[in-house]
């Protein structure tokens, strides 16, 4: 049996990758810059530390980048925030890890705040055991700082003891960079090669098929 689980957030327990990419659009559209939505949407999973490099220049970046990010996180407030919905079983597999004495540990390329929010989301307060947002380290996703922390948050479990599970390849890029073990699922919207080849050992439609698949990945040995 596993000791620890450790989730990202949007995309894998609460479905919220197309709103932040409308968000981020918008947030741009805001301050004179065009992006397309798929091409942001695929960068959904990243922090704003990793994204924004993506579609401004340095020196727009330094100059805009602040406000680009607080002009994102303000439009999701106002416009999208209250259409978001956990997916389906995420109580239920919080619950089954707790009973199987597994730990439960948040991992997000989010801020402290965001995340906060997102847990009542996913209605999985009282279920965690440990949060690490961007604000605990140096660099997001698909950097491993967050991950290498999350380990030290649960220590002295082992990393080879643990399943990182998320819907993007950065996910499984940084957890496989911190020596964590990967599942992927497709609530995201990355397909099931782009996840296998990021590093995911298996992939699963979303949370609801985790669950029902539990003894799969959850009970391995190894």
């Amino acid at each position: 049996m596993i000791r620890a689980a450790i989730f990202d957030i949007d995309g894998t327990l609460i479905d919220s990758v197309d709103a932040h990419a409308e968000a981020w659009v918008e947030g741009f559209k805001r301050h004179g810059f065009t992006v397309d939505y798929e091409t942001v949407r695929r960068q959904i999973g990243k922090g704003s530390d990793q994204l924004l490099p993506v579609f401004l220049s340095p020196g727009d970046l330094h100059a805009f980048g602040p406000v680009v990010e607080a002009s994102q996180a303000e439009i999701f407030k106002q416009r999208y925030l209250a259409t978001i919905q956990p997916f389906p079983g995420v109580r239920e597999l919080f619950e089954r890890l707790r009973r199987d004495g597994v730990s439960r540990v948040l991992a997000s390329s989010g801020k402290a705040k965001d995340v906060s929010i997102n847990q009542r989301i996913a209605d999985i307060d009282g279920l965690v055991d440990a949060v690490v947002t961007s604000e605990d380290v140096d660099r997001s996703k698909p950097a491993p700082d967050i991950v290498h922390t999350a380990l030290k948050r649960i220590s002295p479990t082992p990393a080879g003891r643990c399943v990182f599970i998320g819907d993007t390849p950065y996910d499984a890029e940084a957890a496989i960079r911190a020596g964590v073990p990967t599942v992927g699922v497709l609530s995201g919207g990355f397909a099931d090669d782009e996840l296998r080849t990021a590093g995911c050992a298996a992939v699963y439609r979303d949370v609801k098929d985790l669950l029902d698949h539990y003894d799969g990945w959850a009970a391995r040995t190894d």
